[in-house]
């Protein structure tokens, strides 16, 4: 009979810690979704749990450049990845700041979960 075979499922998902069950998900940024900067240094992704820094990965694309019509994607690539102690934070130091355009920071991470989980941050430089 199957209805053994669901409860004991059921019972142990019910056991399985909540942490195993839950996916990496970005909790904020520098800057932030949306918002307007200028000319920043940094770039900061905040996770909402520790990041496995082997599976993590990050790229700044300038997307859009005033004056520029149909300005291709431009990957930025002069940048040096730190993650914090604790794991939650990725910091990607620029060693000049970003000039006016519009960016995406594209990342990818997993946590404990093994999760691949990725996402897309959107921002302007003025």
């Amino acid at each position: 009979m199957r209805i053994p075979a669901v409860l004991a499922a059921l019972a142990l998902a019910a056991l399985t810690p909540s942490a195993l069950l839950a996916h990496v998900k970005l909790a904020g940024s520098t800057p932030a979704a949306g918002s307007e900067a200028k000319a920043p240094r940094t770039v900061t992704l905040i996770f909402d749990m520790p990041v496995d820094p082997a599976t993590a990965a990050a790229s700044i694309i300038m997307t859009a450049m005033p004056g520029m019509a149909n300005h291709g994607e431009m990957p930025i690539r002069n940048f040096t990845p730190r993650w914090s102690q604790d794991g939650h934070t990725l910091t990607l130091a620029l060693p000049k700041p970003l000039p006016a355009g519009t960016y995406e920071v594209r990342w990818q991470a997993s946590a404990a979960d093994g999760h691949m989980m990725t996402g897309t941050v959107s921002f302007e430089v003025r």
